[in-house]
């Protein structure tokens, strides 16, 4: 991943409005890991206007959607899974 990427990556992080997010979550190689920390950063939120589970999905899919063709497949792929780990915590998929 290129300093472009690694820097919007800081730059969601950083100013998120409704969730406080780990530095550099969105970088690291652990789907469960990435998965957990964005569910216990929406738990933890006062600031979102959705459920947990919106809030933490909707912060991975929009990283995901705005790195769009910059996201380098083996990353696109972690991420996916984490999107898949998301689920498995909040109980809506085996």
């Amino acid at each position: 991943m290129g300093d472009e990427a690694d820097t919007w990556s800081g730059d969601v992080t950083a100013h998120s409005d409704a969730l406080d997010l780990d530095d550099g979550v969105f970088t690291w190689d652990d789907p469960a890991r990435i998965a957990r920390s964005l569910r216990d950063s929406a738990e933890a939120s006062t600031r979102r206007k959705t459920t947990p589970y919106a809030s933490a999905m909707s912060m991975l899919t929009f990283y995901v959607n705005r790195a769009g063709d910059n996201l380098p497949a083996g990353r696109r792929a972690v991420l996916e899974d984490a999107k898949h780990e998301l689920r498995v915590l909040y109980g809506r998929e085996d």
